[in-house]
């Protein structure tokens, strides 16, 4: 009777597994089966799973404000549309409500109201400081320490360099340049002009156009960083080229302005062959007049090419070397780090400002937001293409025509753009130029000790 039993539940057994096989189709039957046998597992993890997004979603945002201050409000409106791409992310993915008080003042006030907004210890969570004045912010203990930052492993080395103190990154770059003055290449071409290399050919050119009703160049002397410029390539060109030492020699009180007085050469021509009422015409109303001919160069940067295109989509303009004297080797572009972004290690809200700060530089967002702005790529994340005006430039690089943007001590720019509205108004002399100037810098060189 055993025997019989044991025989039977086998037999049953058998046809059991083989009427599991048959309905499961085959050798799939096997996963059919497991994936069965499964079910209420994953059913029950998709449950807590569901459970916790419920929660989480129920769970009230944690608000963050944070208070941005850029000085380019000609870049509002990009910089808007960027920040609130970020507040979604962050909302979506960190459930933080992020409400950002973006300030943007004139690039004329820019740098007062942030020190003194540094000062008085109502830090910006983030905010833009030119790469030339770093060294006076990391001194005083305003830049927060971003060396371990994601956004550092993705940058070019060479702009890398540029926002790097005491072996540690302290900004993130925004503006990598290859800048010189800007001219309408339409009007070059019909009056058989090339970018002069010297100054004596730069004097043809600007007879020629004369001679054929063409206002060489635009002067927009409104707000004084723009006529500076002219004090930047033509300073840079001359240092660079003739006297390399200059600038440590002018920080041990050894040298004076009156050294490079020639700059004088090619900013007097400038200013004798210009536009009317400079004083009328700020950057956004020059970048208007430029775009739309009035005038054959302009000693602004490439930074502005947004703008002007926006008035003249149609417009072909390249970028070439300010010649300083009749030696072409000091015809140079200027290479630059100019906008970089910081965040200050006071700030209440750092994470998310160093969130913000990593957003800018996003490998899926960034490109988009460089591109409209018509920057050049500083990261490897920066995946598009670049623009004429940059391949022209960079063609002068490769040449060895370009040197790094020159280094001055703080407060030495402001006063020269000061100066050089003054200049242009005679109210001062070449003489009272070169003694402020020498007295300004002796004073910026003490401050600093």
């Amino acid at each position: 009777m055993k025997k019989a039993l044991h025989y039977w539940l086998t037999a049953v057994l058998l046809l059991s597994l083989l009427a599991a096989c048959s309905s499961g189709g085959g050798s799939d039957g096997g996963a059919a089966s497991d994936a069965a046998d499964a079910a209420p597992a994953s059913a029950s993890t998709d449950a807590a799973s569901t459970d916790e997004d419920q929660a989480q979603a129920e769970k009230p945002a944690k608000k963050v404000e944070l208070k941005v201050m850029l000085g380019h409000p000609r870049f509002k409106e990009h910089f808007e549309k960027y920040f609130e791409q970020f507040k979604a992310k962050q909302l979506a993915e960190h459930n933080v409500d992020v409400t950002i008080k973006l300030e943007m003042p004139n690039p004329d006030q820019a740098k007062q109201v942030l020190q003194a907004r540094l000062a008085s210890g109502d830090a910006p969570d983030l905010f833009d400081v030119h790469a030339n004045d770093l060294a006076t912010y990391h001194k005083a203990g305003y830049l927060e320490d971003l060396s371990g930052q994601p956004f550092v492993s993705t940058l070019y080395d060479s702009v890398k360099n540029t926002v790097t103190l005491d072996g540690k990154v302290v900004a993130l770059p925004l503006e990598s340049l290859s800048w010189g003055y800007l001219y309408n290449k339409k009007i070059f071409a019909e009056h058989g002009i090339a970018p002069p290399q010297t100054l004596d050919e730069m004097k043809v050119a600007v007879e020629k156009l004369k001679a054929a009703g063409v206002t060489p160049f635009l002067l927009a002397f409104q707000e004084s960083w723009v006529p500076q410029l002219m004090t930047a390539l033509s300073l840079g060109g001359i240092v660079s080229s003739e006297q390399p030492d200059w600038i440590e020699r002018m920080s041990r009180g050894e040298a004076s302005y009156a050294d490079v007085q020639a700059i004088f050469d090619i900013i007097d021509l400038i200013m004798a062959n210009g536009t009317a009422k400079p004083f009328e015409v700020g950057n956004e109303a020059g970048s208007a007049d430029f775009a739309n001919g009035k005038a054959a160069m302009w000693v602004q940067g490439p930074w502005n090419a947004e703008t002007i295109l926006k008035v003249n989509p149609e417009m072909e303009f390249g970028v070439a070397p300010l010649p300083v004297s009749n030696d072409p080797a000091g015809t140079m572009i200027n290479l630059s780090t100019s906008t970089t972004l910081a965040v200050p290690p006071t700030s209440p809200n750092k994470e998310t400002a160093l969130a913000l700060l990593n957003y800018i530089l996003d490998a899926n967002d960034s490109s988009a937001l460089f591109q409209e702005l018509k920057f050049n790529p500083v990261s490897t994340v920066h995946q598009y293409e670049v623009f004429p005006w940059v391949n022209e430039a960079s063609e002068y690089v490769a040449q060895g025509k370009a040197y790094q943007d020159l280094k001055l001590p703080n407060g030495v720019t402001d006063e020269q753009a000061k100066l050089l509205q003054s200049y242009y108004a005679k109210e001062v002399t070449k003489e009272d130029f070169i003694r402020t100037m020498d007295r300004t810098w002796a004073a910026a060189v003490k401050a600093s000790q």
